[in-house]
């Protein structure tokens, strides 16, 4: 199926999921339960939107388990820069509708013992289907790094639906709620 399309399909699906606050929970107990996650005292990840898997929760118990929290700012010809983000961070809203921190070049951090990859789709084998920007490819191919990400049951493919570009960067782990 074309990229494009399946987007518009799974940010319905989500849109209508009747369990999603049920699976979120399942989904960020298992992420905290990681050997990864706990061993981790860098983090980055996205402040979620409406439709992914809610990341507030998150970042509230990794400052509790004093990790550093780092969140993207979406800076111009598609790249990301991460910056760090505490309780008293102030956060702007950018023109994509996505509450960032302002960019000050000197806190930018790129490598991170874990790194939460968002996206609207997922395979077994780590493929992703992101939200068309290929921002966190990007970033990634200059940054490797460990990648987690988090699937709703929409979100989650035995194989691929879409084409899979050689530029597309795989997720070292997929947590599902039934794997």
């Amino acid at each position: 199926m074309e990229k494009k399309a399946l987007r518009q399909i799974l940010i319905q699906k989500m849109a209508q999921l009747p369990t999603k606050n049920q699976e979120e929970q399942q989904l960020q107990q298992k992420l905290l339960a990681l050997p990864q996650w706990q061993q981790a005292t860098t983090v980055a990840l996205t402040i979620s939107q409406a439709l992914e898997v809610a990341t507030q929760p998150l970042i509230t118990q990794a400052w509790a388990a004093e990790k550093q929290v780092y969140v993207p700012k979406v800076m111009p010809k598609r790249q990301l820069a991460f910056l760090p983000y505490t309780s008293t961070t102030p956060l702007v809203k950018s023109k994509f509708g996505l509450y960032e921190p302002a960019y000050q070049a000197d806190l930018v951090v790129t490598k991170f013992d874990l790194l939460l990859l968002p996206g609207l789709a997922f395979t077994a084998a780590g493929q992703r289907l992101g939200f068309g920007g290929g921002y966190y490819d990007r970033f990634l191919a200059q940054h490797p790094q460990t990648t987690v990400s988090l699937a709703l049951t929409p979100q989650f493919y035995v194989t691929a639906d879409w084409p899979v570009e050689p530029f597309d960067i795989t997720v070292d782990q997929v947590i599902t709620v039934s794997r």
